[in-house]
């Protein structure tokens, strides 16, 4: 369970859509609209099931007309012949083969079967029937249709899953190396630069592009060339997907785009194939417009990670697709005009050659959002919300460092649901203050049973945690509020620590402070009840990881030096940062181990004494945090009477061992 929160930086219509997208390349302005007549699939679909169904029909009405055919044995038709002189009961008959159809008195119809070589029965059948007679077998309509229809069939299956499916450019049989990119068109929600904010950077390098498909001789009069391709690299959420939705509303040229394993399948060379196709089409596209076309491949990481790297085994299609990107970017048969954006958030597993000048000209780097990029982001999604008058976005921004534009996002939705739960008209701080910890921990478990002793516990946990972050205040992040309220799967109970601003450098005795209050949780615990419980196992992992980072990557201690240890960046089958690359000895591996342990004692040590100085506001924060549940920064200060934080006691130094270089 953690209790410390360390804040860190229906289908038939989209058939029809996916019909329209993919049919031939791009059409003049104004000619996407159905024609008058209709659609002619559909006329085709038509004629197809209706001509079958006439003919049946007229085999039914006009060959084989639906008679009440009464069959009738043997010896019963024998004893009506010879009675038929007097009874008159059957009107006329023929013979077919070895059947005998005929008429009855009544009006009825009979069939009845006959041995091959009956000698009584034909001058009986002369003498007793008045209308009589011996026809051959109507063997004409039975051998057609027995040897076109199958034929007919055949031909509506090719053409309903062959023909058919290469006109639509699916994914039926026999267009597997079709590209399934999709041209974006007018829509009637178009994305622009105006719904994207806090990337203002990447708009200007994206803008530039757009505006050398619309000017080129404005460029080039002076020698440019226009780049062959844009790399959108960042986290998830930062919105890279966006920005190029934002370039296909913005660019008025043929936009396709499709995601990196939409080229990958079972059968080797489908997505080199699809490359190809794909390069075509915008080829063609880019010819018709006389302005150029972009191809966006979103993902790209999927089809463009590093080739075989000499361990265990390739893998031929994602090489082969690999292979034909390259080329198609830049290769002997290359031609200007077609611009390919890539977005991924996986740089580092992309093939060299891929990033090389000459294919992708630009990597645009897509960060998360400062506090001036976070407050226009939240600006944005606050348009079709209803939102009171006395929302402070800055503030909000102020409390989410780190957060991408896909968490801004689900925050604003987050304070609308909640506020429409409530019932309020507007949304107003509240709900968007609230909405901050929804995101980072989850919603709350109000409904979760926790035993008397348990919550005690979880409270002096949390106590800890809250005290140390007061009393090294100016070292570590603020104190924004503490609660032992559980939330998400795991949480019993949280301390939310903000930062007052963006942060991109830390310092070494800010690392052991942060240590420090981590252990505030266990060591409280230890204090009050004399006994340890597993609540601290998320604290001793971060802790342990702090510690460990500052050895072998910081190179923050004075035994081992300015040193770092431990490669990461290996290529390894299929990617890389699947181990780290032991390069170092088994004694500096010793001393690696003394050095996180020594890091890890010296804050634990140092919060132990904290907090054994401060017991007595220990308690009082624990009692109150039972009372209310949930604390803020202020509501914590004013119980514990540290409305002006004092000086803390003298720190045990960070490295008391003698500075030996090793």
């Amino acid at each position: 369970m953690i209790h410390y929160k360390t804040f860190s930086k229906g289908v038939f219509f989209e058939t029809m859509d996916r019909m329209k997208r993919n049919v031939g390349a791009v059409r003049p302005t104004g000619t996407n609209l159905p024609p008058k007549g209709g659609d002619p699939e559909k006329r085709r679909l038509m004629a197809l099931l209706l001509i079958p169904l006439a003919f049946f029909l007229v085999l039914q009405l006009f060959i084989f007309p639906n008679l009440d055919v009464q069959r009738i044995s043997y010896s019963e038709f024998f004893q009506m012949i010879q009675r038929n002189p007097q009874t008159l009961e059957i009107v006329s008959c023929e013979l077919v083969e070895d059947t005998i159809r005929g008429k009855l008195k009544s009006g009825a119809y009979f069939q009845v079967n006959i041995p091959f070589n009956d000698s009584e029965l034909m001058p009986l059948l002369r003498r007793n029937v008045p209308s009589f007679a011996i026809n051959p077998p109507q063997m004409f309509w039975r051998n057609l249709i027995y040897s076109v229809m199958p034929v007919l069939l055949l031909i509506a299956f090719f053409w309903f899953f062959v023909y058919r499916g290469v006109q639509q450019g699916g994914s039926k049989i026999f267009s597997f190396g079709k590209s399934r990119a999709k041209l974006s068109g007018k829509d009637k929600d178009l994305i622009t630069f105006k719904n994207v904010a806090g990337v203002e950077e990447a708009k200007d390098e994206l803008q530039e592009i757009i505006e050398f498909l619309k000017d080129p001789p404005r460029f080039q009069k002076l020698g440019g060339r226009i780049p062959k391709g844009v790399l959108l690299m960042g986290p998830p959420g930062t919105g890279k997907t966006l920005l190029a939705k934002a370039v296909a509303g913005e660019a008025n040229v043929p936009f396709y785009s499709i995601s990196g394993s939409d080229f990958v399948e079972m059968f080797v060379g489908v997505g080199a194939a699809r490359v190809r196709d794909l390069f075509e089409q915008g080829k063609k596209a880019a010819k018709t417009s006389g302005r150029g076309a972009i191809i966006f491949i979103d993902e790209i990481d999927a089809c463009g990670r590093q080739r075989f790297a000499g361990i265990g085994g390739g893998h031929d299609e994602r090489e082969q697709t690999l292979n034909a990107l390259l080329v198609e970017m830049d290769g002997f048969d290359t031609q200007a005009g077609v611009i390919l954006i890539g977005a991924t958030n996986r740089p580092d597993v992309l093939d060299p050659a891929l990033l090389r000048p000459g294919r992708f000209d630009r990597q645009i780097v897509i960060d998360r959002p400062d506090i001036k990029g976070r407050e226009a982001i939240l600006k944005v999604h606050i348009q079709n919300v209803k939102m009171s008058s006395e929302c402070d976005l800055a503030k909000i921004a102020r409390q989410t460092p780190g957060f991408s534009g896909a968490d801004l996002a689900n925050l604003v939705n987050e304070a609308a649901l909640l506020a429409a739960r409530r019932e309020k008209e507007a949304v107003t701080q509240p709900e968007l203050a609230e909405s901050i910890e929804r995101v980072m921990a989850g919603p709350e478990r109000k409904s979760r049973v926790i035993s008397k002793k348990e919550k005690e516990i979880v409270a002096v946990h949390e106590s800890g945690h809250a005290l140390l972050s007061l009393l090294l205040m100016g070292t570590t992040d603020q104190l924004h509020k503490v609660s032992i309220i559980p939330r998400g799967t795991q949480a019993l109970g949280y301390t939310l620590n903000l930062p007052l601003e963006d942060r991109y450098l830390i310092s070494e005795k800010e690392l052991y402070d942060k240590i420090t209050v981590l252990f505030g949780g266990r060591v409280a615990e230890e204090l009050v009840f004399k006994s340890i419980t597993t609540g601290a196992h998320n604290d001793l992992e971060v802790a342990t990881n702090y510690a460990q980072r500052m050895v072998c990557e910081f190179g923050m201690s004075r035994k081992l030096g300015n040193l770092t240890f431990g490669k990461k960046d290996r290529e390894v089958f299929l990617g890389r940062d699947l181990m780290r690359e032991r390069d170092y000895s088994e004694s500096t591996a010793i001393m690696i181990d003394e050095e996180v342990r020594r890091i890890v004692d010296v804050c634990f040590q140092k919060a132990k004494d904290l907090l054994k100085a401060n017991e007595d506001k220990l308690k009082k924060l624990s009692d109150r945090l039972l009372e209310k549940e949930v604390l803020d920064a202020e509501e914590v200060k004013n119980v514990v009477g540290m409305n002006h934080v004092p000086t803390a006691p003298q720190e045990t130094p960070l490295d008391p061992q003698p500075k030996t270089i090793v």
